[in-house]
């Protein structure tokens, strides 16, 4: 499959703390500990190594069997790797995500693909060390909104669950088969149908769905969201009761980060925890007078009854996007953490939390980002003749390219435009002589004139445009493909547009993507 490569900044769909950091610009450097390299991680799997016990380890592991333990059967290469994560030898890379139905749009794909070829690359760098992929999975998210669809072949697929505003990955699977996969094609392979037909909860359903997908690479799938995992939590649980730590740390980096010119992704709450209600719900803690309040329920604690709790009960709480990363910190003996450019924005966010915590802050890596241009969809560039670059120009710029191209000849009446205002701004001065009460007059036939000019361009742009009428439409068409309403087709479109297709997709984009390039990548079928 040819390859193209092309600058995030030449694409215009990034944004300038994100290009920045690809660059290395010195302004960022305070909110991260070290850009990845193959060289840098040498340091920090070093740093990780002391701080990650032979109990924490334990810890996971035994959490994985559990979770794995209906999947025993599946691919071996999982199986090695959960047994791998007992030795102090193994690290993790990770990305997370949220639940989304059907993996959702195609960078669900794309992070978990950077993750397991960094894995590759790490692992030929640093062949007496092992790297396991993980896939975070976002199960305590209670935006089922976002989750709950997907598009596919420009159809919208959409599960109306009845949505309790608690953890999705909790969910039971009632209304979806009747609602999403007895209407998707026939063409949607048996194994992400399966998927969700097989699961009692979506949790679940994702989980044999990534395994589907990406077993054989060793990726493993990480709920975070059970009682023995969550003992982790307790002594940040415990400090943020009382001091309310997080929140000092991010605000004084907001600072930071403003001063230096670049805006802060999340917000940071006074105190940055959820509480998991016995009817299901997740709501937030909220500092009230003398207690914590449980947000739209009768519930106020006390500091003591909240500490109580948290010592006993771990599992009622739930850390938000401020707290999360550390828990996943806390959890894996992770070097390096795959996200897309908002992730990586809010993580410069969390330095000083990491440091008050004394917790190695991972390396920051943005994950690939790709413009999969099929079989149909490259001849007709190249009939138009543009080039992989040239894609992602504006349409009406490509047109006078593809115009220009077909010897269609510009139309344009700036000089008489010019010419005509020359000569009304005579008459006008000749009125202010002879009559000043007419200069207005010729002002009003100076605009109807003007104005008349302009729709005769406009009239003769559009007679020299239908001259190659069929080209613009297919350059339209062609654009609309590629960037879905204008955005990138990889925030829109899922992997079965492409996957149904081609079925070695995933293959190819493992055999593609370059994590530690720092360029976007287009891949063009053959």
């Amino acid at each position: 499959m040819p390859l193209h490569f092309l600058d995030y900044a030449a694409t215009g769909a990034f944004s300038q703390l994100v290009t920045d950091y690809l660059r290395q610009e010195p302004g960022l450097s305070p909110f991260y500990h070290r850009f990845p390299t193959l060289a840098g991680f040498k340091e920090q799997l070093e740093k990780k190594q002391e701080t990650f016990t032979d109990q924490d380890r334990q810890r996971l592991v035994t959490a994985l069997r559990e979770q794995y333990s209906e999947l025993a059967d599946g691919q071996t290469a999982v199986q090695a790797n959960i047994e791998l994560l007992a030795k102090s030898s193994t690290f993790t890379v990770v990305t997370g995500h949220q639940l989304n139905l059907f993996t959702g749009p195609l960078y669900f794909i794309y992070k978990i693909v950077t993750a397991i070829k960094l894995c590759q690359q790490l692992k030929a760098e640093y062949p007496a060390h092992d790297f396991v992929p993980v896939y975070w999975m976002a199960t305590e998210d209670h935006d089922f909104a976002e989750i709950n669809h997907f598009h596919l072949f420009g159809k919208r697929y959409e599960w109306q669950a009845p949505a309790v505003g608690g953890p999705v990955g909790r969910l039971q699977l009632d209304g979806l088969t009747d609602q999403v996969l007895n209407q998707l094609p026939a063409e949607v392979p048996a194994s992400f149908t399966d998927a969700y037909r097989k699961a009692g909860t979506l949790a679940e359903a994702t989980r044999r769905l990534a395994h589907e997908l990406f077993g054989k690479y060793g990726l493993v799938s990480l709920d975070a969201d059970t009682r023995a995992l969550k003992k982790a939590l307790v002594p940040v649980l415990e400090r943020e009761i009382r001091e309310q730590a997080s929140f000092k740390a991010v605000q004084s980096v907001n600072g930071q980060l403003e001063a230096a010119g670049y805006h802060s992704q999340v917000y940071a709450r006074p105190l940055n925890l959820f509480f998991l209600t016995s009817d299901g719900k997740r709501e937030r803690l909220e500092p009230e007078g003398d207690c914590v309040a449980v947000r739209n329920t009768s519930l106020c604690y006390s500091q003591d009854e909240l500490l109580a709790l948290a010592r006993e009960q771990p599992e009622l709480f739930s850390p938000n996007v401020v707290l999360r990363p550390l828990y996943q910190e806390l959890l894996l003996p992770n070097l390096c953490y795959v996200g897309g450019g908002a992730e990586v924005a809010y993580w410069f966010q969390l330095r000083q939390v990491f440091a008050d915590y004394n917790v190695p802050f991972p390396m920051l890596l943005l994950r690939n980002s790709g413009l999969y241009v099929g079989k149909a969809n490259a001849g007709k560039a190249r009939k138009l003749g543009l080039s992989s670059a040239d894609l992602f120009r504006p349409l009406p710029e490509l047109k006078k390219q593809v115009g220009a191209a077909l010897g269609q000849e510009e139309v344009s009446l700036k000089a008489q435009q010019q010419a005509l205002a020359a000569t009304f701004e005579e008459v006008s001065s000749l009125a202010q002589r002879l009559d000043p009460t007419l200069v207005k007059a010729v002002a009003a036939e100076a605009q109807k004139a003007a104005g008349a000019l302009a729709g005769l361009e406009k009239r003769l742009s559009k007679a020299a445009e239908a001259k190659h009428e069929t080209a613009y439409s297919q350059l339209s068409a062609l654009k609309e493909k590629l960037f879905p309403g204008g955005s990138l087709q990889e925030r829109t479109d899922n992997v079965l547009s492409i996957l149904i297709n081609n079925p070695g997709f995933i293959d190819q984009l493992i055999a593609g993507f370059d994590p530690l390039a720092g360029q976007f990548t287009i891949l063009e079928e053959e």
